[in-house]
């Protein structure tokens, strides 16, 4: 077991796919030399060369239609947008032919297409530059969704990611490249649909993801001392999501509180309160509570930015609403 960083556990997992299978091969603006925007391809392109890490021109549209071409004549690209902001650029390219490719041609053609969307706020990078915009893929029939939020998982859904005959958005969130966690060596690939649960609580469920869960577990910490215990859930992939994981947690707990960086009006979390909805009512002793973005363009001055996104404060506050519903 290694410790590492969220970004060196991305690195890993590429160069060891590209060491893998001589049909992986990286697209991106930035990635070659330099290693991106944010440094995670580093040292890649010097070990594989310009045919295998290909910086390509600045244009979303183009290298993403041209990992959608490639895929289809079987190879496995990996295409990264620097900033999932500007995936807007490829969306046809994305949902109306990655997506729908196996469909459409009655299972005969596959997309194995890994697209990875770094996404959320990174500290004064303003409105274009800091969206999360899972919900758009979610939304899209055929295309699978990946949030990681520790290094370990990084590496392990990355490695299925790129084995997997589908499209795949994985979504990196900026803040995280620096955190650090355990990795074990050799890392398997990680099943998709497949939750963790980082913390256990009997009293209120909250369901988090990419960097929202550390905001999840704070809000435990602060909350321990009250007698509250909060259960932190980690979907860690969206698309497919883990719908038993749920229903066991709701059935400890009885009380859900929902909580990501996206606005809340359409966010992934309104699924997963519907899920909840749907199939866990006779656990619900109360509310569903969101606790996400505000439904603005995120401000650029950095204390702005800290009061539209939620934080450990403001979940903490969800999950004492509900406590507080139900003593009264």
């Amino acid at each position: 077991m290694t410790t590492m960083t969220y970004a060196a556990a991305i690195r890993e997992a590429l160069a060891e796919e590209l060491e893998r299978d001589d049909e992986v091969f990286l697209l991106g603006e930035d990635i070659g030399e330099s290693g991106g925007v944010f440094g995670v391809t580093k040292g890649l392109f010097e070990r594989f060369g310009p045919d295998r890490v290909l910086d390509t021109p600045i244009s979303e549209e183009a290298l993403v239609g041209a990992g959608v071409g490639a895929s289809l004549l079987g190879g496995r690209p990996v295409v990264e947008i620097m900033f999932s902001d500007f995936a807007a650029l490829a969306m046809d390219m994305i949902a109306n032919q990655a997506a729908k490719t196996h469909y459409m041609t009655g299972g005969r053609l596959t997309v194995p297409l890994t697209l990875r969307l770094v996404t959320g706020t990174a500290g004064a990078t303003a409105a274009q530059h800091s969206q999360s915009l899972e919900a758009w893929f979610a939304h899209v029939p055929g295309l699978k969704c990946v949030a990681p939020s520790t290094p370990a998982d990084a590496k392990g859904l990355l490695k299925s990611a790129i084995r997997d005959p589908d499209p795949v958005c994985f979504f990196e969130h900026k803040l995280l490249y620096n955190s650090k966690g355990d990795v074990d060596d050799p890392v398997e690939p990680l099943p998709f649909g497949r939750s963790r649960v980082p913390r256990e609580g009997s009293d209120v469920t909250v369901v988090a993801y990419l960097k929202t869960v550390d905001e999840a577990l704070a809000a435990a910490d602060l909350l321990e001392p009250e007698g509250v215990s909060l259960e932190v859930l980690d979907p860690r992939t969206l698309v497919p999501f883990d719908r038993a994981a749920l229903r066991a947690s709701l059935e400890k707990t009885g009380r859900l509180v929902v909580a990501h960086e996206a606005p809340s009006r359409g966010g992934f979390g309104a699924e997963i309160a519907a899920i909840a909805a749907e199939e866990c009512w006779e656990f619900l002793q109360g509310p569903i509570v969101r606790v996400c973005g505000a439904n603005t363009p995120m401000p650029y001055a950095p204390e702005l930015e800290n009061a539209v996104i939620p934080d450990a404060a403001r979940i903490a506050d969800a999950a004492r609403s509900l406590i507080e519903t139900r003593v009264a």
